[in-house]
């Protein structure tokens, strides 16, 4: 093993040690399932700002982002990260204090399933298990991405097996998660999110420094027809600019909608422990996710130029630019690799961050709104809590043999899985916090419709090309709102306890 090798790992190595650390610390603050799955509403400022924008961004940040813009250019990555920085701004804005303030006149209810029961008053607990069951459909895959991502890193990097360094990263994920609950995740999250700053920051700066300066980044994008526009995309198959019409424009920018229904991102709001920090929260979270993709994009943009330059081969998967860069870092001297070590485990942080939340939110689905609230409803809390962590290791064992392909692209998998939550949640959050007049039977429509028409647009309608080539979260989400409010005018008004709740809510 190489003196470069050998940093990379000590560096990595440190970084897992902190995070497992961090697990063990927070286990013994975790009494019960309110506490293992929302922290007992206990996160400062920071802490809510930072680790909801770094479970936010996974590995798409620092894989997929860039490896779309080494691909194609700025259009597609640029569109994207305008409509996901516009959507965590507005979500900030005006869902985050409402959800918090209503989550705890709604019963003090601590997932997002329950929430939406309590909310309309289900006591047949309906939404919560079809809701429950949404999160598994699109957050297992979600999770699997984070698990293929860390398999890339390792085998780009060390030539190991996929599989054996894939599961050796989704052990140690679940091992720290499965002790410390939210509370562990969301802490170790916001560490992550400094490692991710610190590891873009400087691949940028060495990047640009190696493809030979800013001006040789310049006259790289300059070379390649459609590369450097937001209205034209490069075709790398015939070096020619395709265009970039208003439809697929809108069809990014709709990436935003996606934050109105993940639950990772939902529940920080809902854990914060003073609702007046919000506002505070809000501005560290939106300044941050604008650097960072911004950071991100042009980081894919000098790695082509690296590539072009001959510092760098040309690449077959994009998505692992950074690991790349960070590879050619290490080989000048121990203290480098050691720095490259520090950025490859931003790699790791940025996919564990997102990993470690969705488990959670995907185990808290299945033992607390499935099998506690409505089938063994006397549970009592030590067992709930055994429960809890058995199922964090079983959705993980299924996450594991979804990603066991080492070809399945990052960026795929979360654009999918984005779409899957913005459309069946996003609606039904929207309308469960701002019209009164939702009732349960709306919320229930627009939840089935939304998710439905993800999987019929993206495998039926999209595949037609042309007009209908729009990204499957805009026209599910329109359809999921549409079926809520025309549901809930057809059936009967909510009853007056409902909208008392929905009314202290909103004075508060």
């Amino acid at each position: 093993m190489t003196s470069a090798n050998i940093g990379i790992l000590i560096a990595i190595a440190a970084y897992l040690v902190f995070v497992i650390g961090i697990g063990i610390k927070c286990a013994k603050g975790n009494e019960n399932t309110a506490d293992f799955y929302l922290g007992g509403r206990k996160l400062g400022p920071f802490v809510t700002a930072m680790s909801a924008e770094a479970s936010d961004m996974s590995s798409w940040l620092l894989m997929g982002l860039p490896g779309v813009a080494y691909a194609t250019g700025l259009a597609d990555a640029a569109w994207t990260a305008i409509g996901l920085a516009v959507g965590t701004y507005v979500n900030w804005l005006i869902v985050a204090k409402r959800l918090r303030r209503y989550t705890v006149v709604a019963g003090n209810a601590t997932t997002i399933p329950e929430f939406f029961s309590n909310r309309f008053h289900d006591d047949k607990k309906i939404l919560s298990v079809i809701a429950a069951i949404v999160i598994i459909i699109f957050f297992v895959p979600y999770t699997a991405s984070g698990f293929s991502a860390c398999g890339k890193l390792f085998a780009t990097l060390f030539g190991v097996d996929y599989m054996a360094a894939m599961i050796l990263s989704a052990v140690v994920i679940v091992f720290y998660t499965t002790l410390g609950g939210f509370m562990a995740a969301s802490t170790s999250d916001f560490w992550q999110s400094i490692i991710m700053s610190i590891a873009i920051v400087v691949v940028l700066g060495f990047g640009t420094a190696s493809a030979g300066g800013v001006s040789a980044v310049v006259e790289n994008t300059k070379s390649m027809a459609g590369y450097f526009s937001l209205t034209s995309i490069y075709d790398a198959a015939t070096g020619t600019a395709a265009p970039y019409g208003i439809i697929t424009i809108f069809s990014m920018l709709a990436w935003g909608l996606g934050y109105f229904g993940m639950p990772h991102i939902l529940l920080r709001f809902m854990a914060i422990e003073d609702e007046d920090k919000l506002k505070l929260s809000r501005r560290v979270a939106s300044v941050w996710v604008v650097i960072a993709m911004t950071v991100a994009i042009f980081i894919g943009i000098v790695g082509n130029a690296m590539s072009k330059a001959g510092a760098l081969p040309h690449l077959e998967d994009s998505e692992t630019i950074l690991i790349m860069i960070s590879g050619l870092l290490s080989t000048h001297g121990f203290i480098f690799a050691l720095l490259a070590g520090l950025i490859l485990a931003g790699v790791l942080a940025a996919t564990m961050s997102t990993a470690d939340s969705q488990l959670l939110a995907a185990s808290s689905s299945v033992s607390q709104n499935i099998i506690k609230e409505v089938l063994f409803k006397s549970m009592s809390d030590k067992a709930a809590m055994v429960i809890a962590r058995v199922t964090v290791i079983l959705i993980s064992i299924v996450a594991v043999f979804i990603a066991r392909d080492p070809n399945s692209s990052v960026f795929g998998i979360v654009s999918f899985a984005w779409a899957g939550f913005g459309a069946a949640f996003g609606p039904v959050v929207l309308c469960a916090l701002f019209w009164k007049r939702t009732t349960m039977q709306g919320a229930l429509a627009g939840m089935v419709s939304g998710g439905v028409m993800i999987f019929i647009w993206k495998f039926i309608v999209r595949p037609m090309g042309g007009a209908w080539n729009i990204y499957e979260l805009l026209p599910a989400f329109l359809v999921a709102c549409a079926f809520i409010i025309i549901v809930s005018l057809l059936t009967k008004e909510p009853d007056e306890s409902i909208l008392r709740e929905f009314e202290e809510a909103r004075r508060k």
